[in-house]
């Protein structure tokens, strides 16, 4: 069966997410793992936390695009077209946009769920849908390689009918278990100190930032001063408010008067104290739990030309296990529109190269072996 776009495009999907059969007791909070209490808190720090924002919407965009070869040729036009125009979600299109969201949940929660919606007939795929991974119970089946996909609701945890429809992902399981480690794990305890931080330098900002004057007047002893001394503080004080009203529109008045009159700053003696060499203690330990080279960031922070190439390599290889995770859900999808379309074909997924310093070394490396090879026949 071919695959034809407008059929696709205008074709009744079945609802997403996880269509249920049965409904089987609730559970208390006790059982649930950990992990899904913390995935507020880690979405929390990441909106707050502008660092640990950039550091992942980088790793999403830097972990590239890929290419799917079919080794039947008659159907790889339609799997590049379904590809492209697949709808995910209400508002995304294309294989790319439903992986985005797929690995920033896999970031950031340590575990990311999608699922493939088939249509009324169940001919073709419909589209995809990120769910929610808190909402998501996923456990042991009958056997140790089959999982069962629970859904939580009001009423109790709602056994998924489709578990084959189902896409989960886990980063970093521990031995035995079945949810993933955040990316963000660890970081809570230093974004509450860097924020902590960031609060006080506010703070501080507004007592002593925004300069106030302490205007002191001295009367003298004689009689004449001591009993006009309250007419005169407040005539001082009058043309005092009004002479920094009229710098507010840029003019200004000089402040004239006869006695001993005492102006200070107020605060002026005290230091605001430093806060570089704590927060960069901080940005350091988060960026090192990142892979995030400092550069990539805006951060000005000396480093060799080695250093940061050997940066570099670190983030590539943590970007080809984020590829590696990635790849069993594309096999999925793929296979499943290929099946549904009455083929059995192989397809080979071929990502692009990361960056084109990886182009550089690698053309390179074949001038080095042409070069190598031709010696070798001369000699």
């Amino acid at each position: 069966m071919k695959f034809n776009f407008k059929n696709f495009k205008n074709s009744r999907k079945q609802k997403p997410v996880f269509s249920a059969v049965q409904t089987v007791g609730t559970r208390k909070p006790e059982d649930f793992p950990v992990q899904l209490y913390a995935y507020d808190l880690f979405e929390k720090i990441r909106r707050t936390v502008p660092i640990i924002d950039a550091s992942i919407s980088k790793m999403i965009r830097l972990t590239g695009s890929f290419e799917i070869q079919c080794s039947d040729a008659r159907q790889q036009k339609y799997l590049d077209n379904f590809l492209k125009h697949v709808p995910v979600g209400l508002t995304g299109q294309s294989i790319y946009s439903f992986l985005d969201c797929y690995l920033d949940s896999l970031l950031v929660c340590g575990n990311a769920v999608g699922e493939i919606v088939l249509d009324k007939n169940c001919s073709h795929i419909a589209g995809l849908w990120n769910g929610n991974v808190a909402d998501i119970i996923v456990k042991a089946g009958s056997s140790p390689m089959e999982r069962k996909y629970l859904l939580k609701t009001s009423n109790g945890e709602i056994v998924l009918k489709h578990p084959e429809r189902i896409l989960f992902s886990a980063l970093k399981p521990p031995s035995g278990g079945i949810y993933g480690v955040s990316l963000l794990q660890g970081l809570p305890a230093f974004a509450e100190i860097l924020l902590r931080i960031y609060e006080c330098v506010g703070q501080n900002f507004d007592r002593a930032g925004n300069i106030r004057y302490a205007v002191t007047y001295k009367p003298t002893s004689e009689s004449g001063d001591m009993a006009y001394a309250r007419e005169r503080a407040e005539a001082i004080a009058k043309e005092w408010s009004a002479g920094m009203q009229a710098s507010k529109y840029g003019e200004i008045r000089d402040f004239v008067s006869v006695g001993d009159i005492d102006i200070k700053v107020i605060g002026a003696e005290s230091e605001m104290p430093l806060t570089e060499i704590p927060v960069r203690q901080l940005l350091e330990q988060m960026i090192s739990k990142l892979s995030i080279p400092p550069f990539l960031l805006g951060l000005n922070w000396s480093s060799t030309e080695r250093m940061s190439t050997q940066q570099a390599d670190i983030l590539t290889s943590e970007l080809e296990y984020y590829r590696r995770l990635l790849e069993p859900v594309i096999f999925k999808i793929a296979k499943t529109y290929l099946q549904l379309n009455g083929s059995f074909s192989e397809i080979n997924i071929i990502w692009d190269n990361i960056n084109l310093q990886d182009e550089v070394e690698l053309a390179q490396a074949r001038l080095y072996n042409a070069q190598a090879e031709e010696l070798e026949k001369n000699n």
